[in-house]
């Protein structure tokens, strides 16, 4: 179908109508950083403090992402181009749900999270670096994935063979290395709660 053929579609019910009734501003938390940084484990602990403050919420993980919707891609650079690209706009789709979505992602290249800040927006993206040393994310390895990497068996992987460009000015970045898993959720919850997203 040619793209001059397709038309947007305005919904009756606005995004401030549904913001309102959730008593929440919409956004996307887009959590980055290597793989065994605790990206999922933060993000997972985040929405926990978020439920208990009556927020809706979701989780959009990078592993989960890829059993399903984007199941047909792979990890050369193009592939994690267009994986992101794609969660750019099903979470753009969340925001204007009016629920806080959370992306978990290594997204590494900043071209890719700079096109994600454009096309949902720079109100609405809060890009979250989860930093921790290489050395200590090689440490924890919960996918046994770094093994695999050092070994020869896994190619073009980031942080090994394939390159991670971290954030340049992240609105957050979570040591993790440093700070425990609940410290790093509740400093995501308190910068919510001071930019007034969340009023609880």
């Amino acid at each position: 179908m040619a793209e001059s053929n397709l038309h947007f579609h305005k919904h009756r019910i606005s995004r401030q109508l549904k913001e309102d009734r959730n008593q929440q501003k919409s956004r996307v938390l887009w959590f980055t950083g290597l793989s065994g940084s605790g990206k999922s484990t933060v993000a997972n602990a985040t929405e926990k403090l978020l439920h208990d403050l009556d927020i809706h919420t979701y989780i959009l993980d990078g592993d989960n992402v890829r059993m399903g919707l984007n199941k047909d891609l792979g990890f050369a650079p193009e592939d994690r181009t267009e994986n992101i690209r794609r969660i750019t706009e099903v979470s753009k789709l969340f925001a204007d749900a009016g629920i806080i979505v959370l992306t978990a992602f290594i997204s590494p290249y900043l071209d890719d999270r700079k096109s994600a800040r454009k096309i949902i927006g720079d109100v609405d993206f809060i890009e979250i670096y989860v930093k921790a040393d290489l050395s200590v994310c090689e440490s924890r390895d919960p996918k046994g994935l770094y093994k695999k990497a050092r070994a020869g068996e896994i190619k073009g992987f980031t942080g090994i063979d394939a390159p991670y460009e971290p954030p340049v000015n992240p609105e957050i970045v979570l040591e993790t290395d440093r700070y425990s898993i609940i410290e790093c959720a509740q400093f995501v919850v308190d910068y919510l709660l001071k930019n007034k997203i969340i009023n609880k």
